[in-house]
């Protein structure tokens, strides 16, 4: 089950324009990458749990959803796993119980864990890295959206976007 709201046809074109353009700037993923490496070290600080091993992957099931920027749209797109299963339910990328995306899965997947202990960190690790992601959208002059992510790989996924 999608979530009830949709992207109108103007929003999935200043998307798929966005994103173009946020592929467009040399050395993205790198950038992205370098901002992922950082998120890493905080979680090793830390040390969260994963206590249900996937679950959140299945988000009506675990209740929430995961929405992504332009830039770690792009960078996805840039690098994404051929092995998906876009109309399942949850994360098409979550195939046999596994992220097959994991290596250059969205930073709201690396920072969320489920272990209660860990709440208040997650939040400010969220902010924290999120703003240092809308910062880098303005330094490379790329359209900030925040979109849930099922429809951003939808629109990237449409043959509008094959042509752009």
């Amino acid at each position: 089950m999608r979530p009830a709201y949709s992207l109108s046809t103007d929003q999935q074109i200043v998307l798929r324009d966005a994103v173009a353009t946020a592929k467009a700037r040399p050395g993205l993923a790198g950038q992205i990458d370098a901002l992922y490496a950082e998120v890493q070290q905080a979680i090793d600080a830390r040390k969260p749990r994963c206590d249900v091993s996937g679950k959140c992957c299945q988000f009506e099931k675990f209740g929430h959803l995961l929405f992504v920027t332009t830039l770690e749209l792009a960078a996805f797109d840039l690098r994404r796993p051929a092995n998906d299963q876009p109309d399942g339910e949850g994360c098409r990328y979550q195939i046999g119980g596994l992220c097959t995306a994991h290596a250059v899965r969205p930073f709201g997947c690396r920072v969320f864990f489920c272990d209660p202990t860990a709440e208040g960190w997650q939040q400010e690790q969220y902010e924290h890295f999120h703003t240092r992601l809308k910062r880098l959208h303005e330094e490379l002059g790329v359209p900030y959206l925040y979109v849930e992510w099922r429809q951003g790989l939808s629109v990237l996924d449409s043959p509008e976007s094959a042509t752009a």
